[in-house]
């Protein structure tokens, strides 16, 4: 069901990265597609299902990347799609929600208040839901992410995986840790949006208040509960990254890999430079999840970090 231009993406070891890690860098690319994030492997899955069945049209809340790939997906299937965002999300990916013709209504809120109206629009035109991480579709189109990466590298010690709802994180979970159960897996959010990260360590559904971080698609504040169940089966750790690695971390892959990227998708080598003693000398896998940045802003952010 997934078009073949988001699948089999580039998988290769970054030996420029390698001597100011301390270790063996594997990255998997999912930014060399249409909409620049591994979102629509899940999405694709969605909308052909909803074609096949004969509906119409779909919604969905998004901090931008989940939008773009439902957008897309549904352009490419005649679905109606309509995307509700924080009026503050990254203008970015808000200006290719349109350009691919979806609906979007934007909120004066966060993305929770975002996924409330979304909620709403659906029980009021009666069509679906698509809930990131919930939808188990939107698990198993992450899983694909998983095979690839089993079926192409004989062995590796650890993935680090950016956390916000939970869809990359176990969907490459179950899929590592059925085919290569000694591989760590480790999830990594930022310090100013920990809900996941803090559920996992309680074993309980933890919120928090407003978020603070660049990194705004992994910026949620109350994790769904059955995510965090699926979670805990999969995750072998979750950690908190500060802004400044964040920073350091989108810096470095600009600079040792040739990679623009989005704050979330940066953040598992910001994990590597805040616990080198961890990572010494493993191989470490880290997807680079998504590239849809203000340019302005993102050349501030790397002009900011540290060097």
């Amino acid at each position: 069901m997934i078009d073949p231009v988001f699948l089999d993406t580039p998988l290769y070891r970054c030996e420029a990265l390698e001597p100011v890690l301390g270790c063996t860098v594997s990255i998997k690319l999912e930014t060399a597609n249409p909409i620049r994030s591994f979102k629509a492997r899940g999405t694709e899955l969605v909308a052909s299902q909803l074609a096949a069945r004969g509906e119409k049209a779909v919604v969905c809340a998004s901090a931008g990347n989940l939008g773009q790939a439902l957008a897309w997906s549904g352009r490419e299937r005649g679905l109606d799609v309509t995307v509700v965002a924080s009026r503050h999300a990254t203008a970015t990916k808000l200006d290719r929600i349109r350009a691919l013709g979806a609906r979007l209504e934007l909120v004066d809120g966060d993305h929770e208040l975002a996924r409330e109206r979304a909620a709403a629009i659906a029980e009021h035109e009666g069509i679906r839901l698509v809930e990131d991480s919930l939808d188990v579709e939107t698990c198993e189109g992450a899983a694909t992410i998983g095979m690839e990466l089993v079926e192409t590298l004989p062995s590796f010690d650890a993935v680090l995986i950016a956390l916000g709802g939970g869809a990359l994180a176990t969907g490459v979970g179950h899929v590592v840790k059925s085919c290569a159960p000694g591989t760590e897996m480790i999830c990594v959010q930022p310090q100013g949006a920990p809900a996941m990260t803090r559920s996992w360590h309680q074993r309980r559904v933890v919120t928090t208040g407003p978020t603070n971080t660049i990194a705004d698609g992994v910026a949620g504040r109350h994790p769904i509960p059955a995510v965090l169940d699926d979670l805990i089966l999969v995750a072998d750790d979750a950690v908190l990254v500060d802004e400044a690695s964040i920073m350091a971390g989108m810096r470095m892959l600009f600079k040792h890999a040739g990679l623009v990227v989005e704050p979330s998708a940066a953040l598992g080598i910001a994990a590597i430079l805040e616990d080198r003693d961890r990572f010494a000398g493993r191989h470490v896998v880290t997807i680079v999840c998504g590239s849809n940045v203000d340019t302005d802003t993102y050349r501030g952010w790397v002009d900011a970090a540290p060097v």
